[in-house]
Order: C-alpha cells, then structure tokens, then sequence
C-alpha cells in the first residue's frame, strides 16, 4: 500500500530552507520538471518580501534564481486573490531584465528570464491548471511565424524568436485533481497537499522528503513553522470576521432605517473593517482592491478616512 508523507508548505520552505546550497538540488529538480530540461542553480538572491521573523503575515514569496547559462528565474508563490496579477508578473520579468544589464552593454547581454507563479486563487479563466506563455511574431498576412536568421541563432545560441524574450508559466494549484499522470503532476500534488507519495519518482523529491519533512525540523523550526500556520488561520480569520460583522451591521441598520439604505451603510462598514483588518495583516493596497472590489483610488481614500479616525481617537 502506497504512503504519504507530510511535509511543510512550500512557501516556507522557501523563506527558510531552499537559499541553503546544500538544499538547491530541491529546487533545481521542480525546475528541471517544469521547463523539462535539467536546471542546475548558482545563486539564490535575497528578496525585501520574504520576512521570515515571527510578524510576518505575507500572502506571497518570490526568490529569483541564477541559473546555468546566464537565464534568471523568478518563483512568485500568491495565496490570496489580486486583480492586477498578470501585470505583477510583467513587472518582475521587466525589472529582472533591466537589472540584471549593465550600463552600456549591448542589447545582446539582455538576459533570460523565466517568470514561474505559483497561485492558489483562480487566476484569469480556463480549464487547465498548468499555463505556459511565450513572445511569438506571427505575420498579419502569411500568418506565418518570423524566425531568427541562421547568423542570429549561432550567435545568440537559440533557435526561435521567442527564447529570446521572458516566458511565463503560471502553475493553477487549486485546479489540479490530485491524480499524478507525470512527474511535473507529483511536485504539483505536494504543492497542493504539503504531501509526498512514496512512490513519486520526480527530480528533487527525495531531497524534499529528507529536508521539508516536519518530523525532520530541528525544535526551531518546528515552532516557526507552526507559528506561521497559526498567523495564516489569523490573518484569514480577520477577513471573514470582518466579513461577517458588515453583514450584520447592514441587516441592523436595515430594521432601523430601511433596507436599502441600511445595506449601503452596511456594506460601507464592512468594508471599511475588512480594509483596516487587511492593512493590519499587512495587505497591499492591490490586494485590499481585490478583497473589496474598489478601486485602489477607492482603497487609499478608504485607508486615509481609518488613519485619520485613528489620529483622533
């Protein structure tokens, strides 16, 4: 009979055990299964998201990646929902190109990049849960495809147009039906269930079954660890409290005053409790957009309105 074992959340183990070079081989082979070539990492860069003390409340990680061969890879994992998403993910691939060039180097020193997001929300709308986008130039009037001279790929080193730009992949956990057909399956199905089957054969896991096993943290960690998970329940506690009491609040007011009205007070009070709830958690304005449908012009008037309730108080 076939086991499981069970491990801590990816995201963790990101802020907290996959910098460690002696641990790169973990990420290295979801890497190698993802863009199915083998990825052999050189450096882990720090990122100003990725706290790791006992106050962090973030919904997010991102670590980029210094791969062989010059390409960089950037791993975005999101829980919660945020609107403006697909333009997050142009922005981190922009930004890695432009830093990682130096000033007057030609445009060919333009490096790689490989977008990777994790996402646990439904992300756009479709039916697979494992996207890949590449940059492509098809002809308005022969609909064929433009391709790289024959000087061009010996000197650049690719065969196609589109290596040359950033491509995304964009991995849909929550769509996935927990039935592994292939190795990439094996790693998504941990991300889903902080669970690894034994018989799972894909590139890093037996890493990961030795170092993100729970069983296996020092002490330390094994606090850190439930700590966070104690945060995360808090934090999403807090939004469906919040939630909760703008219902009641419109009902209440709705008895006294009409429904109408009284739902619109209603609302404007949950809302205004899930945005002061959310900057507690330390929730972007983007993301407060999302939870609440306003506008983040909407949101910063809101968050202004609470400040300065707070300086009066």
């Amino acid at each position: 009979m076939e086991t499981t074992r069970s491990m801590v959340s990816f995201d963790w183990a990101m802020k907290r055990l996959l910098r460690n070079k002696a641990n790169f081989e973990v990420l290295e082979g979801f890497l190698s299964e993802l863009l199915s070539r083998k990825i052999l990492i050189r450096h882990i860069a720090e990122s100003e998201s990725n706290k790791t003390d006992e106050d962090d409340k973030s919904n997010r990680v991102d670590i980029l990646v210094e791969a062989d061969g010059r390409e960089l890879v950037i791993i975005e994992l999101q829980y919660d929902s945020e609107a403006d998403y697909f333009h997050r993910m142009l922005y981190g691939t922009s930004k890695a190109v432009a830093e990682h060039i130096r000033a007057g180097d030609p445009y060919s020193e333009v490096r790689k990049v490989y977008s990777v997001n994790i996402v646990y929300f439904d992300l756009g709308k479709g039916d697979d849960y494992v996207y890949h986008g590449i940059t492509n130039f098809t002809g308005l009037h022969t609909h064929n495809e433009l391709e790289l001279t024959a000087t061009q790929r010996r000197a650049y080193g690719k065969t196609a147009v589109g290596e040359l730009y950033p491509e995304y992949y964009i991995i849909k956990v929550r769509g996935f039906n927990d039935v592994a057909e292939n190795t990439l399956d094996e790693w998504i199905y941990y991300l889903k269930n902080n669970r690894i089957k034994d018989g799972f054969t894909a590139q890093g896991l037996d890493m990961a079954r030795k170092i993100l096993a729970f069983d296996n943290l020092s002490d330390e960690d094994k606090r850190r660890y439930l700590r966070s998970i104690e945060e995360r329940r808090i934090k999403d506690g807090e939004i469906h409290t919040a939630l909760i009491e703008g219902e009641e609040a419109g009902l209440k007011k709705g008895e006294a005053i009409g429904l109408e009205k009284g739902e619109a007070i209603g609302e404007a009070k949950n809302l205004k409790k899930v945005i002061a709830n959310g900057l507690r958690a330390g929730f972007s304005v983007e993301t407060l957009s999302t939870i609440t449908g306003l506008t983040p012009e909407e949101v910063m008037k809101m968050i202004k309105m609470i400040e300065g309730e707070e300086r009066n108080k």
